[in-house]
């Protein structure tokens, strides 16, 4: 194929698209209620439609007095007989796939149903926008002269008798149009590989061939293999084996741990970082700006967008119009796949109302708030990003859990973390990530005044690898799996310390 010109028709038909994006950061409200009425008059002869009799409902007020707001297990029962095969439970064209979730906190698997709608018209209409709002951003961008690096997660898709179950990367993968085939490294063949360290092995062996300008992961599983690529090659830097690299587009977790080492990988590159929020349940935004930690929430996908302040119940729910900027919200949604009215589980905080657009700021679930420090794992991130550029190490992988009080002892919390280079001074290394925390959280800096109800965190530097030998030992190696960050129990941080010793 001749590169040159497919980069310059690609990028073309890209830009296409950024006035349709333009019209609903215009009109959001307006956008955001035709998605609700389509969602509506689409389900409405489902189970669920006759059940809240979708064919009366014509606004927003009426929407949210009849339909409940729900989470998976209250809705377990309707996927488990979908699966099964009784179909237009809940939406109206059959589904074929459910994304199994990979349960980071809990081991209960989830089964989120992706219809051909949300597939089409969510999923691959997001992984174009994504494309196209880089492409407008950098009009002398490259990117499709070469092939962007993939690194999804487990591949391996498991055959019911009637529908199919996997990660959603191998959803996507397995059914990926032939404009993305194309252009993406490594082949279908070993996309779909099952065996991790096999996989990275192929990946390695077949992507260093080529040229590669962009890449596409989790931050976490690709610093992984990028570190494998270099100890694969020892006498070249990344720049002799990519050196027309030019993007990275980045999710699943906060890029703020591993930004240094990126910068530091990369340092020969003029490299782009494009941060994209996606889950099993929806593609829901994309950075849309260069050097920027804000993304710009996607209204036309399919996806109807309510939200909770983080604290509330659910009777303070409010629809996208009544948002107010800096408040943390429990993310609500009503999807093209049948979710209706579904807790999600992530925290978003807005930073912009004109155009909307969030910063995720952790996990109803996972968040320490043992003695009403109330930290997430925002506060987590940044804190451990201050502390480790004020002490000059590098942070891989980390947890955190509470030190509960005793009959005479006040509590704390501890951290297993993994460093690149371990500290020369933990001591002070402990005391910049407690100053940090105090500066960024006001309920930790109060319960930590003068030690009268936690004491100063307790740091335990693990051992190289510890993270990744937790994962595999789990049958968690890949790239949808996620280390447990914050807990508000202790059974994850009492495990590692054990594999630690």
């Amino acid at each position: 194929m001749a590169f040159p010109l497919f980069n310059s028709i690609a990028t073309w038909f890209l830009k296409k698209r950024i006035h349709q994006i333009e019209l609903f950061v215009k009109y959001p409200n307006e956008v955001q209620q035709e998605v609700l009425q389509d969602l509506v008059g689409m389900a409405k002869k489902t189970k669920m439609g006759y059940k809240h009799d979708f064919s009366s409902i014509n606004n927003y007020k009426v929407f949210s007095q009849r339909v409940p707001i729900v989470q998976y297990e209250a809705i377990a029962d309707d996927i488990n007989a979908s699966r099964l095969g009784e179909d237009n439970i809940f939406w109206p064209t059959p589904i074929k796939w459910y994304a199994k979730s990979s349960g980071t906190t809990n081991a209960k698997s989830k089964f989120i149903p992706v219809s051909v709608e949300a597939l089409e018209n969510c999923h691959y209409k997001a992984g174009k926008d994504m494309l196209s709002l880089y492409i407008n951003n950098n009009p002398e961008a490259q990117l499709f002269s070469g092939k962007t690096l993939r690194l999804g997660g487990s591949q391996e898709l498991f055959q019911d008798e009637k529908s199919a179950f996997g990660d959603l990367s191998a959803i996507m993968t397995d059914n990926l149009p032939l404009w993305a085939e194309l252009n993406c490294t490594p082949s279908l063949k070993v996309s779909l590989m099952s065996e991790w360290e096999a996989k990275m092995k192929a990946i390695i062996e077949e992507s260093s061939q080529e040229n590669v300008t962009g890449l596409l992961g989790v931050p976490s599983w690709m610093l992984v293999l990028l570190n494998k690529l270099l100890k694969a090659q020892p006498n070249k830097t990344l720049k002799d084996i990519w050196p027309n690299i030019e993007v990275y587009f980045h999710g699943g977790v906060s890029f703020r741990p591993y930004k240094n080492q990126y910068q530091a990988l990369f340092a020969q590159h003029q490299l782009q970082f494009y941060e994209i929020y996606n889950a099993s349940e929806g593609f829901f935004a994309i950075q849309d700006q260069n050097n920027s930690d804000e993304l710009l929430l996607m209204l036309d996908y399919g996806i109807f967008y309510e939200f909770i302040p983080f604290g509330e119940d659910d009777s303070a729910i409010i629809p996208l119009s009544e948002v107010l900027l800096g408040v943390r919200y429990v993310l609500v949604i009503t999807t093209n796949a049948g979710l209706w009215r579904y807790k999600i589980g992530d925290v978003v905080q807005f930073t912009s109302l004109s155009p909307y657009r969030i910063q995720i700021a952790g996990r109803t679930k996972h968040y320490i708030n043992a003695f009403g420090e109330e930290l997430v794992i925002e506060n987590a991130d940044r804190a451990l990003s201050m502390a480790a550029a004020a002490c000059g190490v590098e942070v891989i992988d980390y947890t955190a859990a509470p030190i509960f009080m005793g009959e005479k002892t006040q509590g704390s919390h501890e951290w297993v973390i993994e460093f690149k280079t371990p500290p020369s001074d933990l001591e002070q290394f402990t005391t910049r990530l407690d100053e940090s925390l105090k500066s960024l959280n006001s309920d930790y800096e109060a319960k930590r005044y003068k030690n009268m109800t936690m004491l100063p965190p307790k740091i335990n530097v693990a051992k190289e690898g510890l993270f990744y030998q937790w994962l595999a030992g789990e049958k968690k190696l890949g790239g949808q799996h996620k280390i447990p960050r914050l807990s508000n129990e202790r059974k994850f941080v009492e495990h590692l310390l054990s594999l630690n010793t």
